[in-house]
């Protein structure tokens, strides 16, 4: 073979030893995702049988019992479609219920995520003692029982020898349908915020303390700071909180049965409290069926559009 023909066949072994080694590459990699998804699949499959068992079966289970004609006056359960779901059209309880919730949610979600990130805020900003000592104090109503906490509350709001009863024993907070509801709110705020500001105390320490020092040489204030930096960069935490923040306004049981019981004329009814009473007081397993697929579904549909929404305005660490 001549100098001339060698020199004209490098290139051409050359590209063709290069493709087989990207092949192999890419190959490599496809095997060793597969085997990454397999490994995640199997560390995850003991939680998904939990999953199934106490939250994905019931949810189904209650689809097609709200299907259903279930009560004290039916022997075993009559086919029925969607006569339960008409009946809640026609209650006005059941409305009462989600006006009262929707309510509750609209204050105490934003309320308590204000709250929770200031007092995060507030505690970062100081030395270590400080934060100790302060952390522990915010933090202490969540470690509170529900039930020991509504009967706090109960003490409090209770007139004459109440704590409020000594500012003005005419105050009947609880008795009153007009300020009722506020009592309660006032009381699921001061049980959340400490809870949700474990979760902004995690996200402001994995900021970069660099992008601070940034900022300050650009000459930014406290505040600008927070609004420039500290906001965004918690986008991803305060979707996570504001899911839970939002379940938990609709999971008002404990403290109601022990404060008001939905009173006073179901001013405090929630529509979780109304599930239990129609499900174990009333017997109507039916209706209340049909009242926990709305109330799934509704909280499906609000926190969907509020992950997606705010999914894209997030700011997340490589």
């Amino acid at each position: 073979m001549s100098t001339a023909e060698q020199v004209l066949r490098r290139p051409v072994a050359a590209e063709h030893d290069y493709s087989v080694s990207l092949e192999y590459i890419r190959e490599k990699a496809k095997r060793k995702k597969w085997r990454t998804s397999i490994h995640a699949w199997v560390l995850l499959f003991p939680s998904l049988i939990f999953l199934g068992i106490f939250t994905v079966y019931p949810i189904v289970q209650s689809a097609f019992s709200s299907l259903y004609k279930d009560d004290l006056t039916t022997i075993t359960p009559v086919f029925s479609g969607l006569e339960n779901y008409r009946a809640l059209a026609l209650d006005p309880i059941f409305w009462e219920c989600i006006r009262n919730n929707l309510l509750i949610a609209v204050v105490t979600v934003p309320a308590s995520i204000a709250l929770g990130v200031a007092m995060a805020s507030f505690s970062h900003s100081l030395g270590k003692k400080g934060k100790t000592i302060t952390r522990i104090g915010f933090i202490y109503p969540t470690f509170i029982p529900l039930v020991a906490a509504a009967n706090i509350w109960m003490f409090i709001y209770t007139p004459i020898y109440g704590l409020l009863g000594y500012i003005n024993p005419e105050w009947r907070l609880l008795a009153n349908g007009r300020t009722a509801i506020w009592a309660i709110i006032v009381m699921l705020i001061w049980k959340q915020a400490g809870y949700l500001m474990l979760f902004y105390i995690a996200g402001l320490n994995g900021i970069s303390r660099e992008v601070f020092e940034a900022a300050e040489l650009d000459g930014a204030c406290g505040f600008q700071k927070f609004r420039t930096i500290t906001w965004p960069l918690l986008k991803p935490t305060t979707m996570y909180v504001f899911i839970i923040a939002l379940t938990s306004a609709f999971k008002t049981v404990d403290h109601l049965y022990i404060m008001t019981k939905g009173g006073p004329g179901n001013a405090t009814n929630m529509l979780l409290f109304y599930i239990y009473q129609t499900g174990f007081d009333y017997w109507n397993n039916g209706k209340a069926s049909a009242m926990t697929v709305i109330l799934v579904g509704l909280l499906l549909i609000i926190t969907a559009v509020k992950f997606f929404y705010d999914d894209r305005k997030a700011y997340y660490n490589d």
